[in-house]
């Protein structure tokens, strides 16, 4: 089978890596790929955002099956698009992608399903926010309805901080149109975990736990980023959990969609913050997290690519999926400067060396080949994954492997996973 990969971060090299392992997939096309990516799969210069351009290009090589990483080609429609061609494709349709793609969306599809989130005002103006947050109080929560990249969601804790806000969103435009509306929710204290699930519209098959740091800096300081690291499993998720996750919460949302015409295929992602209080929804994404996938899939002990073809055909069903008795480890290393201004083209040494580390998956997140040198392109660079008996050991061989690797400018956490390194 020909695959068509759409994307060009590490979470799509991570899902190259995992079809091309898994032995039924002969040839990858990716569009538009990284240096990375180019060395197991045929890269296409077709930016992810060009819809009729890449199904044109499914239609002549025949593709087999298209798989869709990123979030912003699923909301320029390109499933219904190769859908109406009656090209395979896994990803969700462009209106089962609000639910990422409008939080709003989402946090009212929670209160009619009766599912626990944090309480919430919807705002189109600074004027309504103040009001808003005077009524909430601190610390709250401010999010952009539409996509901002994982940074357009801030956390303020006084009238101060929230002014400051406030600028950036509504009078500076920083998160552009998808601050047009906002979110002003409360502030959830506990511990955050991902939950992922394959899903054919009507059937769903979970995806180990996983956990995600998005914080810049160790500690979890500093602002948001798309993430800076992820291990799996969550270490703060048990089976019973992820089991309610997938009856409570996965479940009555892929019946409510289909019932609403929006039937989901792909990636079902459930961000979920457990407090005192219970689990609560923090967030739903329409496709594989980011770095969530390079924790994941190197667990993986089975053939990705008929599952996901499963999906695509409605034919979920029975289907399973087998997976390493490991723990990973996955560790973004950043351009100084991310999320903020950096700056890019430097070369990076010590990749050969990291990767033949044992128990170490390199994932190109924003690289390029130039001149022969794979150099800097991006604000997140690589992620390492490391896999191992538990936490502790998938940890210390990520960061062994980390540390072999220098380009100018390079920072990253040292932190991911420390405080589950006995699970």
């Amino acid at each position: 089978m020909k695959v068509l990969l759409v994307g060009s971060g590490g979470r799509e090299h991570a899902i190259a890596s995992a079809l091309r392992e898994g032995g039924s997939v002969g040839e990858i096309f990716a569009a538009p790929g990284n240096a990375g990516i180019g060395r197991i799969a045929d890269v296409v210069p077709i930016s992810a955002a060009s819809v009729i351009e890449l199904a044109d290009f499914a239609e002549r090589v025949d593709v087999g099956l298209t798989v869709v990483g990123p979030e912003l080609p699923l909301t320029l429609g390109i499933v219904d698009e190769f859908q109406k061609r009656r090209l395979p494709i896994f990803g969700p349709t462009r209106l089962a992608t609000e639910i990422e793609a409008s939080k709003i969306f989402s946090k009212e599809l929670c209160r009619r399903l009766g599912i626990a989130t944090a309480r919430a005002s919807f705002c189109a103006t600074r004027a309504e926010a103040e009001r808003a947050l005077s009524e909430l109080g601190y610390p709250a929560v401010l999010k952009a309805d539409g996509l901002a990249a994982g940074k357009g969601v801030m956390a303020v804790a006084s009238r101060e901080e929230a002014g400051t806000a406030l600028d950036l969103f509504f009078d500076e435009k920083v998160f552009g149109n998808a601050a047009d509306r906002i979110l002003v929710e409360e502030f959830l204290e506990g511990e955050e975990a991902s939950f992922l699930a394959l899903c054919d519209g009507k059937t769903a098959l979970a995806l180990p736990t996983a956990k995600d740091y998005k914080k810049v800096f160790e500690g979890d300081r500093g602002p948001n980023t798309g993430g800076m690291g992820a291990h799996s499993p969550a270490g703060v998720l048990g089976g019973e959990q992820a089991a309610a996750v997938l009856k409570e919460i996965v479940y009555p949302v892929l019946s409510t969609l289909a019932a609403e015409k929006r039937a989901f295929c792909g990636v079902l992602y459930v961000g979920l913050m457990l407090t005192s209080d219970g689990m609560k929804v923090l967030e739903f994404n329409a496709r594989f997290g980011d770095p969530e996938t390079e924790a994941i899939l190197p667990r993986l002990d089975s053939d990705l690519a008929p599952v996901l073809a499963a999906c695509a055909s409605g034919d979920l069903a029975g289907r399973e999926l087998a997976w390493k008795p490991e723990a990973c480890v996955a560790v973004v290393l950043a351009s100084a400067g991310y999320p903020g201004s950096y700056q890019t083209g430097f070369p990076i040494e010590g990749l050969e060396e990291a990767e033949s580390m044992p128990g170490v998956n390199l994932f190109h997140a924003g690289t390029a080949l130039r001149e022969g040198k794979i150099v800097t392109s991006g604000g997140r660079v690589l992620v390492v994954s490391g896999r191992g008996a538990n936490l502790s050991e998938a940890s210390e061989r990520a960061y062994a492997a980390a540390d072999r690797i220098q380009f100018e400018g390079k920072t990253f956490r040292r932190d991911i996973g420390s405080r589950f390194s006995a699970h």
